[in-house]
């Protein structure tokens, strides 16, 4: 038996008080992670010639910042605690060179933090989620959490239109048994339908981004009119917020459905391991691939396949599956406005087609030597 951790998502419907603790306690987690970063900055300038006499430095925790400033003692500590662990690992990431140095945080960041159990401080119960400091606040529990999942740690966030909600981390057992690889799929990247698969089928993404833009773009300039602070400006904002939620909401939903149907119906599924990020600043195409959310589909896929004891093979990003042909192997160069492959060996295939089954090609021979 191995352990596993799951995430659960719902939505949080604090009373006006529960809901102004878990504001402050957002600007604390804040605060505290910004003072111990100044201080590391200021460490690090003084000794960073010396990487060895930094790793020996003992940082200060948040209890430090509790004697000068006292208000930090009304929230949740263990928030502060995490607020902590947090830039520790980024901190660790950066000297391994990972990422770079880790940056303050903004008002504008995303809001949230995150507690862990400690002796009963956190519970479900009928409709209601006890939480420290919070007490009991309601929750809309669209699913149930299997009473052999244990509760590890909550992560409270705020969206931009105001809307709360908790991601309740948890951990179990679960004995998975590697399941034969029967049937496997090759997918390619389509930029504008998220993928085609090696049986010539398409996601067809509904492109929820570009059919909300218009819309979006209005409302825009409706709120750039308005006097920033003011109530109108706070409405209009919030009106802007529900609409890009509502496309993530729609993006999430429907990456979901296609990772569920392809889990359900192979054993293996075989990507590219692609540069989202390089490639859409490379080709100029950021808006269509934060649109289609790949990495999301992606991490989707990962998860549900391992839960089935399936696998999520990833090939080279450099292995040539648009240039070779699917039927004979010959290479040649595809340029991006050529759609249809064709080859001498008399070979005429959609683009993205043939890549999925040069893919699936690929991930069948990994499989087989590994």
């Amino acid at each position: 038996m191995t352990k596993q951790n799951k995430a659960y998502k719902f939505r949080l419907y604090p009373t006006d008080e529960q809901a102004f603790i878990i504001r402050k306690t957002f600007g604390c987690v804040r605060f505290v992670y910004n003072k111990m970063l100044a201080e590391r900055i200021e460490t690090y300038e003084s000794l960073k010639e010396d990487k060895e006499a930094l790793k020996k430095i003992k940082h200060p925790t948040p209890a430090k910042y509790k004697k000068e400033y006292e208000w930090l003692k009304e929230v949740d500590s263990l928030a502060l605690a995490n607020a902590q662990l947090n830039l520790d690992k980024a901190y660790k990431a950066f000297f391994k060179g990972s990422v770079k140095f880790p940056k303050f945080k903004r008002k504008r960041h995303k809001q949230s933090y995150t507690t862990n159990v400690v002796n009963g401080n956190i519970q479900l119960l009928d409709g209601h989620i006890k939480l420290p400091k919070l007490k009991m606040v309601k929750i809309k529990q669209h699913r149930k959490i299997p009473s052999e999942y244990k509760i590890k740690s909550c992560t409270l966030s705020m969206t931009a239109s105001g809307k709360y909600f908790i991601s309740i981390l948890t951990e179990y057992e679960m004995e998975i048994e590697r399941k034969e690889v029967e049937k496997v799929v090759g997918l390619d990247f389509a930029m504008d339908g998220l993928f085609v698969d090696s049986e010539g089928e398409k996601a067809n993404y509904p492109k929820f981004y570009r059919q909300i833009l218009e819309k979006l773009a209005k409302e825009q300039r409706k709120l750039s009119r308005k006097k920033k602070g003011s109530s109108n400006w706070n409405k209009q904002r919030i009106r802007v917020a529900n609409i890009q939620e509502k496309v993530a909401n729609q993006r999430k939903n429907f990456l979901h459905h296609q990772s569920k149907k392809l889990v359900a119906n192979y054993d293996a599924v075989v990507i590219e391991d692609l540069d989202m990020k390089g490639m859409s600043q490379a080709l100029k195409f950021g808006k269509s691939v934060a649109d289609n959310g790949w990495g999301m589909f992606t991490s989707f896929l990962q998860y549900k396949l391992k839960e089935q004891g399936k696998q999520l093979i990833k090939i080279d990003k450099w292995f040539p599956s648009t240039q070779t042909c699917s039927h004979c192997g010959n290479t040649q160069l595809m340029p991006m406005n050529i759609r249809i492959y064709v080859c001498s060996c008399g070979l005429n295939l959609d683009r993205n087609y043939n890549s999925a089954l040069n893919i699936k090609k690929e991930g069948i021979r990994l499989l087989a030597s590994a």
